[in-house]
C-alpha cells in the first residue's frame, strides 16, 4: 500500500491522519514540524458552528457536529451559537442565512430580543432587534481536540511525527494540512496556491464571577465581536479594522480599550472585567474564504485555505479527505473546493468569517 505523508499537526491533519487509518491505511505518516497543535489550532478561539452563508460550508459543518458530540465535555460543550442583529438590516440578512441553514437540516432558530435576555441573563438587549440561534453549535478546547484526534490515530498504527518537516520524509502521496504554511510547503513542489497567512488575535478577561455555565458563543451580527465563556474567563474576539496580512504574530494593544467597551456594552456582568493575556494566531485565507480540497497531481493532494473554519470542518473533511484518497472519491461533494476553481469566478464567497 502506498504511503501517505499528511503534512500539519493540527485539528485538520490528525482528522485526516485518523480517518486514513480508520479506513484501513497501513502506511500513514503525520509529520509536524513542531508540536502537535502547537500552531493555528492551538491558539484558536475553538467556536463550532454550522451557521455559514453559503451551502457547501453549511454542510461541512453539519457533518462534523456528530463528532463533536460524541467527545462531549470537556473537549466540546454544546452551548450554542447566538448571532445578535441591532439593526433591521442585520435581522434580515440573518434571517436569509437562517432559511438557507434550516433547508440544509440545521436547527437555527429566530429569537426575539426577549427570548434572548430569557437565554443569556444579564446580556444587554435594549439594542437588539432579533437573533438567530443554533442550539447544537458550541465551543472546544481546540488543541485538546487535536490531541485526541492524534491520539486515536497513533493506537491505529499512525506513525506520528513531531519535529519533523513533512518535506524530509519519503512519500509515495503528500497531503498538505498545514495550515497557514501550505503555500509555503506547496511551492517546493512547484504548486502555487493563493493563500496568504492574516495575523488575528484573541483577548481573555480575568475571572468573571457568575458566568453563566451555558452561556453561548455570542456574536454582534454587525460588528463581529463575538465572546464565549473558557472557565471562568471571557474570550473576546473582533476583526481588525484592516487586514493584518504575513505571519507576524503580534498583538495589538492599541484596542484592548475598544475591545472591552464592547464587552461591558453587550454584557454588563462583565464591565469591570481587566485582560489578563492575549496572543495572536493565524487564518490561511483564500481569495473566497473557502478551502482547497483535492490533488494536485498524483503525489500531491490539498486540504487546506480553511479561512478560520478548518478546527471546526476537521471531522467531515478528514472523513471525505480519507475516503477520496483510498477509495477514489468521496461521497461528500468536494467539487466546489477544487484548487482549479481560481482560474475563473469566484461562485459562491462565504461572508461569515469571524
Amino acid at each position: 500500500m502506498a504511503r501517505i505523508v499528511v503534512a500539519g499537526g493540527g485539528a485538520m491533519g490528525a482528522s485526516i491522519a485518523y480517518h486514513l487509518a480508520l479506513r484501513g491505511a497501513r502506511d500513514v505518516v503525520l509529520a509536524e514540524r513542531g508540536a502537535i497543535a502547537g500552531g493555528s489550532t492551538g491558539k484558536a478561539m475553538g467556536g463550532v458552528r454550522q451557521q455559514f452563508s453559503t451551502a457547501p460550508e453549511v454542510e461541512l459543518a453539519r457533518d462534523s457536529i456528530r463528532f463533536f458530540e460524541e467527545l462531549g465535555p470537556p473537549l466540546y460543550e454544546q452551548v450554542g451559537y447566538l448571532f445578535l442583529a441591532t439593526t433591521e438590516e442585520g435581522l434580515a440578512a440573518l434571517e436569509a442565512r437562517r432559511e438557507t441553514q434550516v433547508s440544509l437540516g440545521v436547527p437555527v432558530e429566530r429569537l426575539s430580543p426577549g427570548r434572548v435576555g430569557g437565554l443569556i441573563p444579564g446580556l444587554r438587549i435594549d439594542d437588539v432587534a432579533g437573533a438567530v440561534y443554533c442550539a447544537t453549535d458550541g465551543v472546544a478546547d481546540t488543541a485538546g481536540v487535536a490531541r485526541e484526534l492524534v491520539r486515536r490515530a497513533a493506537e491505529r498504527g499512525v506513525d506520528v511525527r513531531e519535529q519533523t518537516p513533512a518535506e524530509t520524509v519519503k512519500a509515495d502521496v503528500l497531503v498538505i494540512a498545514c495550515g497557514p504554511w501550505s503555500a509555503e510547503l506547496a511551492s517546493r513542489f512547484g504548486v502555487e496556491l493563493p493563500i496568504r497567512p492574516l495575523v488575528r488575535q484573541l483577548l481573555e478577561t480575568v475571572p468573571v464571577a457568575g458566568l453563566p455555565r451555558g452561556l453561548p458563543m455570542t456574536v454582534e451580527a454587525e460588528s463581529g465581536f463575538h465572546f464565549r465563556r473558557r472557565g471562568e474567563r471571557l474570550v473576546l474576539a473582533m476583526a481588525d479594522s484592516e487586514p493584518r496580512w504575513g505571519t507576524e504574530e503580534r498583538v495589538d494593544e492599541t484596542v484592548f480599550g475598544d475591545r472591552l467597551e464592547r464587552l461591558a456594552h453587550r454584557f454588563p456582568p462583565a464591565a469591570e472585567a481587566r485582560l489578563e493575556r492575549a496572543w495572536a494566531g493565524l487564518y490561511d485565507m483564500t481569495p473566497d474564504a473557502h478551502p482547497i480540497i483535492g490533488r494536485a497531481d498524483d503525489s500531491l493532494y490539498l486540504a487546506c485555505g480553511f479561512s478560520g473554519h478548518g478546527f471546526m470542518q476537521s471531522p467531515a473533511v478528514g472523513a471525505a479527505v480519507a475516503e477520496e484518497l483510498l477509495d477514489g472519491e468521496s461521497s461528500f461533494d468536494l467539487s466546489p473546493y477544487r484548487l482549479e476553481r481560481f482560474g475563473g469566478e469566484t461562485l459562491f464567497p462565504e461572508t461569515i468569517v469571524l
